[in-house]
């Protein structure tokens, strides 16, 4: 059953929310995700979300996937010696890479 199918049925029985919305119109969730029609173009939808970095924020066959993937991580069995344990050093993150109009300049020193 895809997606589109499963959505249907549960907003029949009444377990799914469904909301009309026009183009520009909007959509909250809690206090700080924001869900904007940005286009309606014949049978395709364009969504905008914006919502804090913190919250993940995947197309449903996406997220499918990467619950498989960690489902069969999970699942999967390693042998012994056969994972590195990385240094100090490698855990420690490098610089943040800043565009430049937005790097601080250094100060300038005084002539002598």
């Amino acid at each position: 059953m895809d997606v589109a199918t499963a959505a249907s049925e549960s907003a029949r029985e009444g377990l799914v929310l469904v909301l009309s919305r026009k183009l520009n119109q909007a959509i909250m969730i809690g206090d700080d995700v924001r869900i904007i029609v940005v286009s309606v173009e014949r049978d395709q939808v364009k969504l905008g979300i914006d919502a804090p970095r913190a919250i993940a924020v995947h197309r449903s066959e996406i997220y499918d996937e990467i619950q498989r993937q960690n489902r069969e991580a999970a699942t999967s069995t390693l042998e012994p010696g056969s994972v590195s344990i990385p240094t100090t050093a490698q855990l420690r993150p490098g610089p943040a890479k800043l565009p430049a109009s937005k790097r601080p300049k250094p100060p300038l020193k005084p002539p002598t």
